[in-house]
């Protein structure tokens, strides 16, 4: 039992390359896909329900969703690329020891981070860009979420972990089953108990909760290679600093995420109004479906990355690389198509204010301008996390999200007023994937010596 737990681990270093990228790539991208249309879903629910203005309240919380995100990124992501470096390297006891420490941070971040921040709650919304009119919304969806802050923690890294455990297909199930729940308890709660925005909270806390206790029934079978049993929940110094190490770009990345999303919606209220941040949301929402795309692209590397990294197989490692950034690049193109040439259709799903389809349909198209080339850029920054390389990663992280998009952010509308903050967005993908093309060049020169000493 044990050598056919082992032998499945390996297959990452064995198994064709394009064949292990469809296998996990696929599930990621189903389940992120699904995640992002569930989002979708509930935004359309409010927006089609409730209102407009409801709609710009919850575009106030994308910034705070971002800030919890973030340190459940930085366990969860940390995490699960360790295991895969682990697994690599055959350190199979050291991977379990990851297990149970991730479950003890996100228990303890969970509560911490989702207390602390319900005794400020007004003060942190009012921070983030929110109005009068905004700020109910924002505090009925963001007070239920906080209570489940704990389990939102603890479900997204799981389910990192399944992945890099080997079971991509299961983390994908438990995907599938928040989001088929989300719907039904969105119908029931905002359609037909009219909850309002508050019903769209619930909905989310419940669905995570039946996925988490599925996740942990999975990692309770004492036939899996890595599942829970005593003795791997007490912290360990050494393996939290190197998952928290990991875990610092993807933690990073959510927090310039956040940063970013304060300053556009105080962008927006300062040259446009509330149904500029509603507009604002509804054109994220929309790129926000092919980023899922890339980033479930990008889940299905890692293991096969970090594996192979550990492992030095280098040839395989550049294999998986190029193959992720062209599937992107497609994908990415995609969405710039349908951004373009579809934008009114986007806008309608989720409101039936003339003003805010207007409204949206340009930002829609500014926004997605680039797209073509961001995949790639996202791959890139995703794949020096992979190996390890965590100083590029937070670099190339920070250039797209905050470096290059503050400074433009604040110039662009002094000239061309609100699309200057519209443009502020293409403007930093641009001079981000620049700076990615040099860096990733200067990596593949490295690359090369490594394959001629192997």
């Amino acid at each position: 039992m044990e050598e056919s737990k082992v032998a499945r681990a390996k297959e990452l270093g064995n198994r064709p390359v394009g064949r292990l990228l469809a296998e996990y790539a696929l599930p990621s991208i189903v389940a992120m896909v699904a995640s992002s249309l569930y989002n979708i879903i509930d935004r359309a629910f409010i927006g089609q329900v409730v209102g407009a203005e409801a709609i710009a309240g919850l575009g106030i919380t994308f910034p705070f969703m971002n800030l919890t995100g973030a340190f459940g990124a930085a366990v969860g992501v940390g995490a699960s690329t360790a295991i895969s470096v682990k697994l690599g390297q055959k350190d199979y006891d050291a991977a379990e020891n990851i297990l149970g420490n991730t479950v003890t941070l996100n228990l303890l971040l969970g509560v911490f981070l989702g207390g602390i921040c319900l005794l400020f709650l007004d003060e942190i919304l009012y921070f983030f860009g929110a109005s009068s009119v905004t700020l109910p919304y924002a505090r009925e969806f963001m007070q239920v979420i906080l209570l489940g802050n704990v389990v939102t923690h603890m479900y997204f890294g799981l389910n990192a972990v399944l992945r890099a455990s080997g079971k991509p297909r299961q983390a994908m199930l438990a995907t599938i089953l928040t989001v088929v729940l989300n719907i039904i308890l969105d119908v029931i709660f905002i359609w037909w108990w009219h909850w309002g925005i508050r019903g769209a909270a619930f909905a989310t806390v419940f669905s995570q909760t039946i996925a988490m206790v599925w996740q942990l029934h999975l990692f309770s079978n004492k036939n899996e290679l890595l599942h829970l049993k005593r003795g791997i929940y007490r912290l360990r110094s050494r393996l939290v600093k190197y998952i928290v190490g990991i875990g610092i770009s993807p933690f990073l990345m959510n927090v310039c995420a956040c940063v970013v999303v304060i300053f556009m919606n105080k962008q927006f209220l300062r040259y446009g109004n509330d149904l500029a941040v509603g507009a604002y949301s509804i054109a994220n929402s929309v790129g926000m479906i092919f980023v899922m795309f890339v980033i479930g692209l990008n889940q299905g590397m890692q293991p096969i990355a970090g594996y192979n990294y550990g492992a030095e197989k280098w040839e395989r490692l550049e294999r998986v690389l190029k193959l992720t950034i062209l599937w992107a690049t497609i994908i990415m193109t995609v969405g710039w198509l349908i951004g373009m040439f579809l934008p009114q259709y986007c806008a309608r799903i989720f409101t039936t204010d003339p003003e805010l389809i207007r409204l949206s349909i340009e930002g829609i198209r500014i926004d997605l301008l680039l797209f073509p080339i961001i995949g790639f850029q996202m791959v890139t920054t995703n794949f020096f996390q992979c190996i390890g390389k965590v100083k590029i990663s937070i670099f190339l992280s920070l250039s797209r999200q905050l470096i290059f998009l503050l400074p433009l952010l604040f110039l662009l509308p002094l000239r061309f007023g609100l699309r200057g903050v519209w443009m502020s967005l293409p403007g930093s993908d641009f001079i981000a994937c620049v700076v990615t093309a040099a860096i990733m060049i200067a990596f593949r020169r490295k690359l090369k010596k490594y394959k001629q000493k192997s």
